[in-house]
């Protein structure tokens, strides 16, 4: 049976980036990444938030573009895989840490990095082969070269047969 190891995360960072060699020259960059869950308290009705710290590991190149671009707050959006590593802390006791080992990065919100709004800007970055142009090269962003007339008004649409759900609660249940 095949099996998948993969993850996906958008999250902000938490400090700025830790960007290291090891002696043979390659890099190995580590942040720390907070993903943040919202929901409503069915009991009480409150807003609730969660928040999850994830260890997140770059490698090679994509760990130098990491150490150059990331800052502190700023939104990214991470591909990777998770992997357990064990090691004997100082009392000789075993201990475990699971992290992911980022194969793609994107950079999320606007150019100095602060978040805000611009959700869709930054560069894309990877570390594999094919279409999405290894090595960690920047992809190319997908932005207009200048702006869109406004569209022409379209015709109104023909009315809708009733499908039985027209009187339906907006309100998804999960």
């Amino acid at each position: 049976m095949a099996s998948v190891n993969k993850v996906i995360l958008i999250g902000n960072l938490g400090r700025d980036p830790e960007l290291r060699y090891n002696p043979n020259g390659g890099a190995w960059c580590t942040i720390s990444l907070a993903t943040t869950r919202n929901w409503k308290n069915r009991e009480t009705g409150e807003r609730q938030e969660e928040t999850e710290w994830h260890r997140v590991v770059f490698n090679d190149r994509l760990a130098e573009i990491a150490g150059e671009y990331l800052k502190k707050g700023r939104p990214v959006y991470v591909e990777g895989r998770l992997k357990t590593r064990k090691w004997q802390d100082k009392e000789g006791r075993d201990t475990y840490t699971t992290e992911i080992i980022a194969d793609q990065m994107q950079l999320l919100g606007g150019r100095e990095g602060g978040g805000g709004e611009d959700m869709g800007g930054g560069g894309g970055y990877s570390r594999g082969g094919g279409d999405d142009m290894g090595g960690g090269a920047p992809r190319a962003a997908a932005r207009p070269a200048a702006p869109r007339p406004a569209p022409q008004r379209a015709p109104a649409p023909a009315p809708k047969a009733s499908t039985g759900f027209d009187d339906m609660d907006d309100d998804i249940p999960f």
